[in-house]
């Protein structure tokens, strides 16, 4: 269904579908046959009608607009786009980015404030929700907006949907994973927009899969930020090969990925996220309190009742040993330490300290996790490479109590504990 959206001027008796004037509000889809492999079409014994509607478009046009975006549902974030850039919609050159911004930060903020909890990744829905952000960001950039304005504008976004209340419920989350989001990828923006013009720079006809794939591992673009570069340069994009490239990165991290959760956490839920967290401060605190750096993860088993872990060590710990651990870890927690996650190449997690299995297969690009703690010499009390969840921040977790410590085999200790 298309509507004529000059209001000063009769719509033509002619149909053209070439004329920006004709405007595409709804459709409908008739579902009527099944094709079979065979490319026969065989009649439905249930037939049914797919409606689909431009609710922007619609709302634009019952209130006589010839723009969606200066409609009610996006005036708010328009407006606050304008104070934060200093610059005015109504010039053309604006018009783009702005628009851009207002409906990108609008789909964080609905996927963010979902009650799955879904993060900024390189995965699946993580993907597409990093995609948008940053995309968000490089456009802020070319309005000169300052940094972390993603928040500002999600801020005007949740007021505009009181008939969602998880966005109100989880504000908090939304706004905290749109700021951590924006403060990494600004800080390989710059760099990454260097080394872009780098690769460009002598009239190159088209940018390799292998360079495409360095920008998204080493500086964070998604390849459709490089691909909408290169197009404003009129290059393409080799993105067979990229995507062989990233196969192969995807594939490593899948296969690291599922061997955690199979031998290590029973699942992703919030009390199995708390647990794993407490984990690795567990790993740290029997490192610290039995004097020893040797000390590892040899197995462990996270459910949302409990956490098992096992590490080398050659005797079994006293009672003012395990007691001193769990003070150790219910003392960070007080502390509210920060949970940070940042991806980097293997060598430079190894290199950092980040903690890791020996003899574990690792892809190129890791997630470090890293509990800060500004007390300490090194700047935090646990860093190890790993593929999550966990928190985001200590005093999430509630008390830490070992319940049991015992001897599983040679010179190897279990402890379970739990989160009171």
């Amino acid at each position: 269904m298309y509507y004529w959206k000059l209001k000063n001027k009769k719509p033509p008796k002619t149909f053209n579908p070439d004329d920006k004037n004709w405007v595409e509000i709804w459709n409908d889809v008739f579902m009527q046959y099944n094709k079979t492999k065979e490319g026969k079409f065989v009649p439905l014994n249930q037939k049914n009608v797919d409606t689909g509607m431009g609710v922007e478009r619609t709302l634009a046009i019952l209130n006589h607009l010839e723009d969606n975006y200066l409609s009610s549902i996006f005036q708010p974030i328009i407006k606050q786009i304008e104070i934060l850039s200093k610059k005015s919609y109504s010039e053309e050159k604006n018009k783009r980015p702005m628009r851009i911004i207002a409906d990108h930060i609008r789909a964080a903020v609905f996927i963010l404030g979902d009650e799955k909890n879904i993060k900024p990744s390189n995965i699946g829905q993580g993907y597409i929700l990093r995609r948008l952000i940053r995309r968000a960001i490089r456009y802020g950039k070319l309005l000169n907006i300052k940094e972390n304005f993603t928040q500002e504008i999600a801020k005007s976004i949740i007021p505009i949907y009181p008939d969602y209340p998880e966005l109100i419920k989880n504000e908090k989350f939304i706004l905290e994973q749109l700021a951590e989001e924006e403060k990494r990828f600004n800080e390989t923006l710059d760099k990454g927009i260097k080394k872009f013009e780098e690769i460009t720079k002598n009239n190159t006809k088209e940018i390799s899969g292998k360079d495409a794939f360095l920008l998204f591992q080493s500086y964070g673009f998604p390849i459709e930020m490089t691909q909408e570069l290169a197009k404003e340069k009129k290059i393409k994009v080799n993105l067979e090969d990229y995507q062989k490239e990233y196969q192969k990165h995807q594939e490593l991290s899948r296969t690291l990925s599922s061997g955690v959760f199979k031998s290590g956490l029973a699942d992703a839920s919030e009390k199995t996220k708390k647990l794993h967290t407490a984990t690795h401060m567990l790993n740290e605190a029997l490192r610290r309190i039995l004097n020893d750096n040797s000390i590892g993860q040899k197995g462990s088993n996270i459910t949302p009742e409990r956490l098992r872990f096992d590490f080398n060590f050659p005797r079994k710990l006293s009672d003012e040993e395990i007691k001193k651990v769990e003070q150790l870890v219910n003392q960070k927690i007080k502390e509210s330490l920060d949970v940070k996650r940042e991806e980097m190449p293997l060598e430079k997690a190894k290199k950092s300290g980040a903690g890791f299995l020996p003899g574990a297969k690792y892809p190129e690009i890791v997630s470090v996790y890293t509990i800060e703690d500004k007390k300490d010499k090194r700047g935090y009390f646990s860093k190890e490479i790993c593929t999550g969840p966990h928190v985001n921040n200590t005093s999430e977790l509630g008390t830490f109590k070992i319940i049991k410590e015992e001897s599983v085999a040679a010179g190897i200790r279990r402890i379970k504990a739990i989160l009171e």
